[in-house]
C-alpha cells in the first residue's frame, strides 16, 4: 500500500508536464487534466480506509528517517487529501465549462491545466509531507502555481491584487524558513515525528520563539486575525473557479498546518489563551466585514475569514472533542465556502455581474442557481441538520467541557458569529434573486457543465450530513491519535529511535487528555 502515498503529488505533476507538452490542444488537456485528478481522487480514498489500520509511511529514495524525507498518512492527512481532490476535481470541471483557459480576459490557453494540476500537487505534498522542510517545498509549490492563477487574464485590478498576495506569501514563507533554519539549528532535525521529542529539551524560551515564528507563517497562510487583511482584496479579483479553490484550499493548508504544530510539535497549552482570543477576532471582525459588503465575492470573502475562526477555535481548546470538531469543521468548510464561491461565478455568469446593488431577478430567471445558493448558504449559516450546524455543535460542546470562562465567550461570539452569517447570506439571496434588477441582466444560457459541477459539491456537501455519523466516528479517531502522538512518531521514527522515558517525561501527562 505504500506505493499509492505518492502518487496524489506524482500523478499531477507527470500530467502537468505532459499538458505542457500539449499547449496547442486544450481538451486534450483537459481530460488530462481531470483523469489526473480523477486518479489522486481513487488514491485518496483508498488511503482513508488504508490508514484506518495505522499510519503509513514512505521513505523517499530508501532513506529512513530520520536521515530521509518521510511522506506520512495518518487520519488527519488522508481526510484532507481526499476532499481537496474532490474539490479540485469539481473546480477542474467547472473551469472547463465556463472556459476560463479558452476565453477568459487574455487567459493563456497554455499555462491554465498545468498551473491548475500542479497547485494540487502542492496542497497534497503538503498533507502528505513528514518532515517541516518538504512541507515549505509544498506551500512554495502551491504558491508559486497560486500566483500564476491569481493575475490570470493580466487586467489591472489582477495584477494589483495578484502583487499583494505575492508580496504577503514571500514574506509569511520568509517567516517559515526563518524558523525552520532556527529549529533545524537547535535540534539537528526537522522530521516532524523526531521534533515532537526534541522540541521539549530545548530551553523554554527557545520553544516559544520557534512556536510563535510557526505560528505567525501559518496564521498569515491561514488568514487568521490580524494577519488577514490581504485576503478580501486578493480573492474576488481572481476568475471564479480560481477564487473558489483558493477559499477552499490554500488557507485549509494553513489550518492543517496550524493542527501539526499545536499537536505535535509544540503541546501543553502554552499559547492556548492567546489562540483562542485570535480566534473571537477572526470570527467577529470577518463576520461584520461580510455584513458590510455589497458585492458578493467580498462578501464570501470575509465569510471565508470569519469561519477561519471556528477551526482555531477547535484547536485551541486543545481535547479531543475540540480537535475533532474543528477537523469536521474544516471538511465542512472546504466543501461549503468553495460551492458558494462557484454559484457566485453562476451569478455573474448569468448577471452580468457580482454587485448586490445591480444583480436582481435570478430567482426567475436562474431558478437552478437560486437553489444551489440557498442550500449552500444555509449550510454556511449553520441551519440544522447540515454539516455546518453539525460542527458548531461540536465546538459549543468542547467549550462547554472546557467549561473556562474565555471558553464560554467563544460559545457567544461563535452564536453571534452564526447569526451574523446568515443575515449577510440572506440579504445576499434577496438581492441577488428577489429584488428587482437596475437594468436587464445579458442574456447567456449557463452551460450545464458549469451548474452540473456546482450541484456535484453541493450534493456532497449534503452526503456529509447524511454520513456525519460515520464521519464524526473517523475524525474523533484521528483527534485521538493526533492527541496521544504516539501512533504518529512509532510510525515514522525505527524502533529505539527516541528515548521513551523523555518522550514519558514530556508527554506522558497529556497522552490521556480528552
Amino acid at each position: 500500500m505504500t506505493w499509492l502515498v505518492p502518487l496524489p503529488v506524482v500523478v499531477p505533476l507527470f500530467a502537468a508536464g505532459l499538458a505542457v507538452v500539449l499547449g496547442r490542444r486544450p481538451r486534450l488537456q483537459r481530460w488530462i487534466a481531470m483523469l489526473a485528478l480523477l486518479t489522486s481522487l481513487t488514491v485518496a480514498i483508498v488511503l482513508i480506509i488504508a490508514v484506518d489500520d495505522g499510519p503509513i509511511v514512505v521513505n523517499v529514495g530508501g532513506w529512513v528517517a530520520p536521515i530521509g524525507i518521510a511522506l506520512v498518512i495518518d487520519r488527519l492527512s488522508a481526510l484532507m487529501l481526499a476532499i481537496s481532490v474532490a474539490v479540485t476535481l469539481a473546480v477542474l470541471v467547472y473551469s472547463a465549462a465556463q472556459g476560463v483557459a479558452d476565453r477568459g480576459e487574455g487567459a493563456p490557453v497554455a499555462v491554465y491545466y498545468p498551473t491548475f494540476l500542479v497547485l494540487s500537487a502542492g496542497v497534497s505534498n503538503a498533507f502528505i509531507s513528514g518532515d517541516l522542510f518538504n512541507l515549505y517545498v509544498g506551500f512554495e509549490i502551491l504558491l508559486a502555481a497560486s500566483f500564476v492563477l491569481i493575475t490570470l487574464g493580466g487586467t489591472r485590478d489582477r495584477i494589483r491584487a495578484g502583487t499583494i498576495y505575492v508580496v504577503v506569501s514571500l514574506v509569511s514563507s520568509l517567516i517559515f524558513l526563518t524558523a525552520l533554519a532556527l529549529i533545524y539549528a537547535a535540534t539537528g532535525t526537522v522530521n516532524i515525528a523526531q521534533l515532537g521529542v526534541r522540541l521539549v529539551q530545548l530551553d523554554p524560551g527557545l520553544q516559544l520563539v520557534l512556536h510563535l515564528m510557526l505560528l505567525i507563517a501559518f496564521g498569515i497562510k491561514a488568514a487568521v486575525f490580524p494577519l488577514s487583511a490581504w485576503l478580501p482584496d486578493s480573492y474576488p479579483t481572481a476568475p471564479a473557479p480560481v477564487t473558489a479553490v483558493f477559499s477552499g484550499l490554500l488557507t485549509k493548508v494553513g489550518v492543517y498546518a496550524i493542527i501539526r504544530t499545536e499537536v505535535l510539535l509544540f503541546p501543553g497549552n502554552r499559547l492556548d489563551t492567546a489562540l483562542l482570543i485570535v480566534a473571537l477576532a477572526t470570527m467577529v471582525v470577518g463576520i461584520l466585514g461580510a455584513v458590510a459588503q455589497d458585492d458578493i465575492k467580498r462578501m464570501l470573502s470575509f465569510t471565508l475569514l470569519s469561519h477561519i475562526g471556528f477551526m482555531v477555535w477547535g484547536v485551541a481548546l486543545s481535547s479531543v472533542t475540540g480537535l475533532s470538531a474543528a477537523i469536521f469543521y474544516v471538511v465542512h468548510h472546504i466543501t461549503a465556502q468553495t460551492a458558494l464561491f462557484l454559484v457566485a461565478g453562476l451569478i455573474e455568469h448569468r448577471g452580468g455581474t457580482t454587485s448586490l446593488t445591480r444583480l436582481g431577478s435570478l430567482a426567475r430567471l436562474a431558478p437552478a442557481v437560486a437553489v444551489l445558493y440557498f442550500i449552500a448558504a444555509m449550510n454556511l449559516g449553520g441551519i440544522p441538520p447540515m454539516t455546518g450546524f453539525l460542527g458548531k455543535v461540536g465546538l459549543l460542546q468542547a467549550s462547554a467541557e472546557a467549561g473556562t470562562p474565555l471558553a464560554w465567550t467563544l460559545v457567544a461570539g461563535g452564536l453571534v458569529t452564526s447569526l451574523l452569517t446568515l443575515y449577510a447570506v440572506t440579504k445576499a439571496w434577496n438581492m441577488a434573486f428577489w429584488q428587482e434588477a437596475e437594468s436587464p441582466p445579458p442574456v447567456r444560457s449557463t452551460p450545464v457543465s458549469m451548474v452540473g459541477a456546482t450541484a456535484g459539491l453541493v450534493t456532497m456537501s449534503l452526503a456529509l450530513a447524511l454520513g456525519a455519523g460515520p464521519l464524526v466516528d473517523y475524525t474523533d479517531r484521528a483527534a485521538r491519535d493526533l492527541h496521544l502522538r504516539t501512533p504518529y512518531i512509532g510510525a515514522v521514527l525505527p524502533a529505539g529511535e527516541y528515548p521513551e522515558d523523555v518522550y514519558q517525561e514530556a508527554w506522558g501527562s497529556l497522552d490521556g487528555q480528552d
